[in-house]
Parts: structure tokens; sequence; C-alpha cells
């Protein structure tokens, strides 16, 4: 900035030209911007297999008093802020807010001593002088949004310790926003917030009476266990060897590129179909159970370099919910073919498939012993979830949108990594998987899942505050530093303030832990 020291001491002259305003001066907690839900996913963190654990449990405590706005001291307003409140369905609600021309014009002046302060305009500058050189239209956008950061937490105090974690919206744009301050020297905004649903039970206190029934897997079973894990470590000592003279026969490991198409609905158009695909995919024979049922079937007898196309269609039961009942048409190449060459089981190889054992029977004996361990865990497992099914039928709530989008988002961020870890799925098929419209479809698809998981959290919840448990605190800190070890183990990404704020997440997976081993205690000793 350039003042003429020729000009009369009176008179002031202020090289011409717009300063963008410092809008980060004046940055506020959220976004303005209309938001574009589910435009990518990202995986934070290895997630268990059961969609109904415990972890699942965290999101009912982001009732709590929301970071950001509602935690931000509050400037004083030279007048009050006129805020009509409206109910809207599912625990959300709009207020509508008219900020005073006072505190518009005292917002102003702020605004207009920062500038000077910034660009080193000495307070004798008339005010039309600097507004000139910064420039009008910056002005005005940089007074706007100080009106907005400076009366947002006033206007959000009929919701503060109510409204949920990342819920709040303007919905007003900023232009409209802009426009009204600019003809009326006033700030109109709309926001919308949900807030912590209420929980009804039917009947009251009708958990005190719980019954459930467990289902146990088969797959649970410590003794089967065992041996498929026997089986697993063996196979790790064999040695891989180039099939010559033969095609593909179980307990061969193949190397496949797999390609799969599928008819429009009316029957004229081929439709790739990249999720049930893959290139350089490793497949062991022995695993054909993992596969589309007939796939193995169908690559029986294939050889090295060769290319087979046959029609399946995947079951009903299908892991991939758009994959289910889809008929494709798959063509596989065999790229590469081997055999395995195992060592003879005997004693020699124990401390291989064990270290520390001398024994076959040792190995044996100290996996079944883990497997039991594994077992037991299944079972309390199941019986959590049998319980956690029956309280979320006990109660009546509605559900913010909130919730159910940031749950929805976490089960299917679960379910790509479970798919990623038993196919190796590639960058093509992952986008493909973790599209806009894929996430939309699974959310629509699994909405009465997600909501079953979310009446879960919100009833536990409630019993928490409802019988006054207590957790010890020690627990609490061991559970953060093992949710950050967990994402240093599978090299995820972390914010570490982020993880502090999830703290009462976790804090309610021991309360609902603590509880249920009440109640399972209760009922062994009735």
């Amino acid at each position: 900035m350039e003042l003429c020291s020729s000009a009369p001491p009176t008179s002031f002259h202020l090289k011409s030209h717009i300063v963008s305003p410092p809008i980060s001066s004046f940055s506020l907690p959220i976004s303005f911007k209309p938001i574009e839900r589910f435009t990518s996913l990202r995986f934070p963190r290895t997630c268990h297999q059961l969609a109904n654990s415990p972890r699942n449990l965290s999101i009912c405590t982001r009732a709590s008093a929301q970071p950001g706005v509602t935690d931000v001291v509050k400037d004083p307003l030279p007048a009050d802020l006129l805020v009509e409140e409206t109910q809207e369905p599912n625990c959300r609600i709009r207020l509508s807010v008219e900020v005073p021309t006072v505190v518009c014009d005292d917002c102003y002046k702020m605004v207009l001593k920062e500038f000077m302060k910034l660009a080193e305009i000495p307070d004798e500058v008339p005010e039309d002088v600097v507004i000139s050189y910064i420039g009008k239209d910056g002005v005005r956008k940089a007074t706007v949004e100080a009106i907005l950061k400076r009366t947002l937490p006033h206007a959000m105090s009929s919701v503060e310790g109510r409204a949920l974690e990342d819920s709040i919206r303007i919905i007003t744009t900023f232009s409209e926003m802009e426009q009204t301050y600019a003809s009326l020297n006033i700030l109109r905004y709309y926001v919308v917030v949900d807030v912590a649903p209420e929980v009804k039970w039917v009947p009251e206190d009708g958990y005190k009476n719980l019954k459930i029934v467990v289902e146990l897997d088969s797959e649970i079973y410590a003794k089967t266990a065992a041996e498929q894990e026997l089986k697993r470590r063996y196979k790790t000592l064999s040695t891989m060897r180039v099939v010559t003279n033969r095609g593909l026969k179980v307990g061969d490991v193949a190397v496949l590129d797999i390609s799969a198409t599928t008819v429009g609905q009316d029957g004229s158009e081929v439709i790739d179909v990249p999720a049930a695909g893959g290139k350089g995919f490793n497949f062991d024979t022995e695993d054909g159970d993992r596969v589309i049922p007939g796939f193995l079937d169908s690559i029986i007898e294939l050889k090295r370099g060769e290319t087979k196309s046959f029609p399946l269609v995947f079951p009903d039961s299908w892991t991939q919910e758009d994959l289910r009942g889809l008929p494709c048409q798959f063509t596989v190449e065999c790229k590469e073919l081997f055999y395995r060459e195992l060592p003879e089981m005997n004693d020699a190889i124990a401390d291989k498939l064990l270290p520390g054992c001398t024994t076959i029977d040792q190995v044996k004996e100290s996996l079944l012993e883990r497997c039991i361990e594994l077992e037991q865990t299944a079972k309390n497992q199941a019986t959590d979830n049998a319980i956690l099914d029956q309280l979320q039928t006990m109660i009546e709530v509605e559900i913010p949108q909130s919730l159910f989008e940031e749950q929805g988002r976490q089960l299917y961020v679960d379910k790509l990594l479970q798919i990623q870890s038993n196919m190796k799925l590639n960058e093509e098929q992952i986008a493909a998987l973790s599209s806009p419209k894929a996430v939309r479809e699974f959310l629509e698809n699994q909405r009465d899942n997600i909501e079953n998981i979310i009446r879960q959290s919100l009833a536990v919840g409630d019993i928490f505050k409802r019988e006054n448990l207590q957790f010890s605190a020690d627990e609490l800190v061991k559970e953060v530093e093992n949710s950050v070890a967990e994402f240093k183990e599978h090299e995820q990404e972390y914010d570490e303030e982020r993880i502090q704020a999830q703290v009462p997440g976790i804090r309610l997976e021991l309360i609902a832990a603590f509880f249920l081993e009440r109640l399972i205690a209760a009922w062994l000793f009735d």
C-alpha cells in the first residue's frame, strides 16, 4: 500500500486496486456450500466382521455436547437475535435466524477495523476511502462471514448439548445472505441440526425382564477350527511347482484373469461387471467354497494358457448385495498353474508349524487350546448380539438422518474391507464399489439392518443412564490406546484429536459390555 505524501494532511489517496478479503480470518467451523454426500469413501480402520459388534454402539454418544459451534465462546452481542425453532421429522430442528441491524453494523465495524490493521491503514483515513481501497464486495463478503461466525453460537443455544456431531448445516446460500444484507442491512439464515433422539421403552423398563435365545454357528466349534488352522499352516510349508502336463485339479493354485458380463434389462446390451472379475487373481482350489458356486467345477482341467467361458448365477445369499441373483457370463484365462509339494507330516516340522512345539501332537493340542478361547469369544459375541437384537425391538425412537448415514457408511466400509481381504480387489474394482451410487444403493438396501443397529446403540445408551452404570477410567484409557494401535497396525490414517472426541463412544462399548455381563450373571444365578 502506498500513501501519497504530496497530498495535504487532511486528504488521503490510496493506491487504486482490489484487495481480496482475508476470508480465513472469518472462516466458520462449518461449510456454507451445498454438501454432496458420499463423494468418496475412506478406509479409516480395520473393522470387525460382525456388524452387530459392540464397537458399532459408539454412534449414540454423538448426542454429547457439539464440538466446534456449541463449544465456541460466545462473543457478547449488542442486541438479541430473533430465533424461531421448528421441529421436523427424524429428530431434526430447523432454526430461522434473523440478525438485527445493530449487530450487523457492529460486525461491519469490526471487519473494517481488522482490514485496516492488516493493511496498516491509519485510523484517520475516512471510511469511504478505506472501502474504495479494499473493495466494496470484499468488505461485504467478509462482513457476512463475520456476522455468521459471531452469531451462530448464539443461534444454536437452544440445541446446545442436544446437537449431534457434524449434523449442523446452514441451508441458506451465501449469495442469498449477501443479498439480504446488502439490501436490508440485516442478515437472515436457516440452520438445520439433528438432535439426540428420545428413547421410549415398550413396556416401560421392559429390558429388566429380558429373555433371549442364543443360536451358535457350527463354524465356531473349536475342534473344527483347530483342524482347519493346522491344515492352513501345513500348506504354508509347501513348495510351489509348475504344472506342465495336465489341467487344473483340486489342490492346485492358479493365477487367473477373470472377466464377467451380464445382459441389460432389455436383453440387447452387454454390460461389464467389474466387481465380479479381476486380473492376476490367485485362486486356491481348496478354497472353492469362497467363490461363486459352480466356478471351480467350470474350470477343472483348464490348462495354462487356455481360456474358458461359462454362465453362472450369483446366489441370493451372496455377500455383495448388488451381485445377488445376477446372471453373468464368465471368461477365465489360466495364466499360471501350480501344485503343492508338501513335506511329510511328522515331528520334524512341528516347530515350523507352531514355534516352540516339538511334536505334531503338541501342535494340535496348542491350536485346540487357542481355538477353544476363540470359541468362547464367539459364544460371548453371539450372546451379546442376541441381547442387542432383543433390546432394539423394545424401544420406540426416531432415527436422525445423520446417524443413519454415518452408521451406513461405517458398515459399507466394513464390507469393502472384508471383500478386499478375501479377494484382493484392484483399484478399478475398489473405485466401482466405493462410488456414490454404490453407497446410496447399499444404504437403501440395508436400511432395516442399519436402523436396527442404531436402535441397539440407543437402547444400550439409555439403559446406561437409567441404571447409572459406572466404568473404569483405566479401561477407557486402554481402549483409546488400543484404537490408536489398531490404526497403526493396519497403516491407516488417523486424527488424534478425532480419536479423543470418540472416547465417549468407546466408553459406551465398555458400559454395554458391563451391562450385558450383569444380565448374563443374573440369568445364570436366577
